[in-house]
């Protein structure tokens, strides 16, 4: 049996929920970290599996797919127990526009408060302005989360599954920001039973090891690499509204003089 290689950057929320599925399905994988990540130049059999040249990626076999949300689907059907996916067809429909949601509007936020804190995209008061923003929508999202979870135990209903695992990297990523769910809400409750899955937990403690404690992959060194000019930040659709939206026009017309932004090309033939 071939072995299931995951390309990741162990920071990725979209790797992350990768990663958790297949640790709650109980399938064993690879994650190695591609050579030049985010310089917008990938080769070799990343780049076959990821014309995007983002990660996640996924090989089994001599199937290759890219897109977080698609790769779910093909875990679900290819290893289809335990399942993650509610039974009945509006429950399936519901996690999946909640996975849709964190996926565009609050990866944004995170993704756009990292630019600020950890890439230096925004100093002195304009970035101080922007993060008091991004704090105000992320208390925002967290209300609509905690509608969202209602009287369930799980944003999946009765057990852990697809719409836990698309929610926790994200609230875990704006913790790491110092925004986290009020204390004895719901969300806050759910925060921490997410938290103590293994699966979870796993992937937040590599994420964490390589935030600070990887010299050769940490967020100082990624920085120093864009500041050469041998790394660019992706500024997709969902990101690249955000900064707009969020006061950041400066920015992006920065990154554009700088040629340390990228955006996605057609793919190679």
């Amino acid at each position: 049996m071939s072995t299931v290689t995951v390309y990741d950057h162990p920071l990725s929320p979209y790797g992350q929920k990768v990663k958790i599925a297949l640790l709650e399905k109980g399938v064993a994988f690879e994650a190695p970290m591609p050579d030049a990540l985010g310089s917008g130049v990938t080769a070799g059999e990343f780049a076959a599996a990821s014309p995007r040249g983002e990660v996640p990626a996924l090989i089994d076999g001599d199937v290759r797919v890219f897109d977080s949300t698609v790769i779910l689907e093909y875990i679900e059907e290819r290893w289809p127990d335990p399942p993650l996916l509610p039974a009945e067809p509006a429950e399936r429909a519901r996690v999946r526009m909640l996975e849709d949601t964190m996926d565009t509007h609050f990866e944004a936020i995170n993704w756009g408060m990292s630019e600020i804190r950890y890439f230096g995209r925004a100093p002195g008061a304009l970035g101080e302005q922007m993060m008091a923003t991004a704090g105000e929508q992320v208390a925002a999202w967290f209300a609509w989360l905690e509608g969202q979870l209602s009287d369930r135990e799980w944003f999946n209903g009765d057990r852990f599954g697809w719409g836990d695992l698309s929610v926790i990297p994200y609230v875990n990523g704006a913790a790491g920001f110092d925004f986290t769910p009020e204390p004895g809400s719901s969300l806050a409750d759910w925060h921490a039973r997410a938290n103590a899955r293994d699966s979870v937990r796993e992937c937040a403690e590599a994420a964490a090891a390589v935030a600070f404690d990887s010299p050769a992959v940490s967020l100082d060194q990624v920085k120093a690499a864009m500041d050469a000019g041998l790394f660019k930040r992706e500024y997709r659709d969902h990101r690249l509204e955000w900064m707009i939206k969020t006061g950041g026009l400066s920015v992006v017309q920065d990154g554009l003089e700088k040629d340390n932004i990228r955006f996605i090309e057609p793919f190679s033939p």
